[in-house]
């Protein structure tokens, strides 16, 4: 491999070395190549990588920072991006066979907004077909092989399968996946990296092959919260493009970030999160009340009734219904084309009654101001990612479990979506076979700069972050 930066470095480290001329954006770039070259074929985090780009932008990059033209932190940082978002001239397949020629003719808004800041492009990763699932499995494209266990294949969490695997094993510094019923924070507690759901319509979803259009959210996966917050300024801001975007201030929260916790208030749910969670996941995520606390937040308990009066409504089939009305065409042609667990998903939706769907619209709003009003004066909510650290692909990807897997996949995180609120998942431990565990920090609409805050402050505190798979028996 070429000489180049140190091994799992940061953006922020990676950009502090550019600004001061001591690493070479080239260098950079090829030795992510270089790693992609030596495992992406084990671990298929990249459903296409894009060498020429990546060193083209590199070799741009160096050319102005060289000529004093820096212009910021993503200037000649190269990054991975999930495969439903449109970068001109390259497919954007969805994870699905049905759409692996449509070449997309122009960038999305957040591509361009990483182009712009001087990003570059390795490649794109791999997804549950049309981002629909929470395990990570896709069995048209494989599966992306979570790092953390080299001697068994063990899911990587989805939908955004392949960006949380390019980031934990070093083959990416950061990627961009989307989060509609936890499709980032999952791969992120999988995987033990950090993923900002950011709140609905912070972030353009315009040129982004959409799951549910009244929930998807593109958001960062990273090693470190401080990049987290880095490429959420970046991304984040109102689009002409699309009109669900919110003209929100968003500049103060990169300065938010580094603010005291001291005094702020985070709560542990009593119910719903805690139901069918592995007891190593539950005693990492509890001891995290202790780290916040001796920095000076407040830490107690709050009831949130609402989370289990969603449960019981299950309005997630509305997604059934928005991928069935955007899919029709294609499945009823051609069902044979699907993934079989993905089209009977999407199929739900042709069976909901227009009376079923409104009625399911309503009691969701009104649910989501009475949580509103439940959190009013909590900063945040503290609660694990995921109910399991990563199971087995061989015990989920069966007729038996695969669909309750999913269920249990995405159970902590999907009232984040459904409830219109913003979370940040980051690492809180190890199991005893040295599998990451996950906690999310949940805000309130546009909370991120304080979920930010005090994830930070765990992270500060804390070294989980900094525990790497050992990629190398990949080899």
């Amino acid at each position: 491999m070429s000489t180049g930066p140190e091994p799992f470095s940061t953006i922020t480290g990676l950009a502090s070395a550019f600004e001061k001329r001591q690493l070479s954006p080239v260098e950079v770039a090829e030795y992510y190549l270089d790693r992609i070259g030596c495992y992406n074929e084990e671990l298929n985090a990249y459903i296409c990588i894009t060498a020429d780009r990546a060193l083209a932008a590199a070799r741009a990059a160096e050319t102005a920072i060289q000529g004093g033209h820096y212009i910021g932190p993503l200037h000649g940082i190269p990054l991975a991006i999930k495969d439903l978002v449109d970068v001109s001239g390259l497919p954007t397949t969805g994870g699905s066979m049905v759409f692996r020629d449509k070449v997309a003719a122009r960038d999305a808004t957040c591509a361009r907004r990483l182009w712009e800041a001087g990003a570059g492009l390795l490649g794109k990763t791999g997804l549950v077909e049309f981002a629909f699932g929470g395990t990570g499995v896709n069995h048209h494209y494989g599966t992306p092989w979570n790092p953390w266990d080299a001697g068994v294949h063990r899911l990587p969490g989805g939908s955004s399968s392949g960006s949380g695997v390019a980031v934990a094993a070093d083959l990416a510094p950061a990627a961009i996946g989307s989060d509609t019923g936890g499709s980032v924070r999952i791969p992120a507690s999988f995987c033990g990296i950090v993923g900002l759901k950011p709140t609905f319509g912070r972030l353009s979803n315009s040129g982004v092959l959409p799951l549910d259009s009244a929930l998807d959210s593109v958001g960062p996966m990273t090693r470190c919260v401080r990049d987290a917050a880095l490429l959420y300024r970046v991304l984040a801001g109102p689009d002409p493009a699309d009109g669900d975007t919110w003209d929100q201030p968003v500049d103060a929260v990169f300065d938010e970030l580094e603010g005291d916790v001291g005094g702020m208030r985070v709560c542990l749910p009593r119910e719903y999160f805690w139901e069918e969670v592995d007891p190593e996941v539950e005693a990492a995520v509890r001891a995290c009340v202790q780290v916040l606390a001796d920095q000076g937040v407040d830490v107690d308990e709050v009831s949130v009734e609402e989370l289990d009066e969603l449960a019981e409504l299950q309005p997630w089939r509305m997604t059934s219904v928005e991928t069935y009305l955007r899919l029709r065409e294609y499945i009823e042609e051609d069902r044979g084309a699907f993934d079989p667990v993905v089209a009977s998903r999407i199929l739900a939706g042709r069976e909901m009654t227009a009376c079923e769907y409104l009625h399911m619209q309503r009691r969701r709003e009104e649910l989501r101001r009475s949580a509103l009003r439940r959190l009013d004066g909590i900063d945040a909510l503290l609660a694990p990612t995921t109910a399991i650290p990563a199971p087995a692909l061989e015990e989920t990807d069966t007729d038996e479990n695969y669909g309750r897997m999913n269920l249990l996949a995405l159970r902590n995180t999907l009232p984040v979506n459904q409830l219109g609120l913003c979370a940040v998942s980051l690492p809180c431990g190890l199991t005893r076979g040295g599998l990451p565990v996950g906690m999310q920090l949940i805000g309130k609409p546009y909370g991120e700069g304080r979920v930010l805050r005090l994830a930070r402050a765990f992270e500060d505190a804390t070294e989980w972050h900094l525990q790497r798979p050992e990629v190398e028996r990949f080899g």
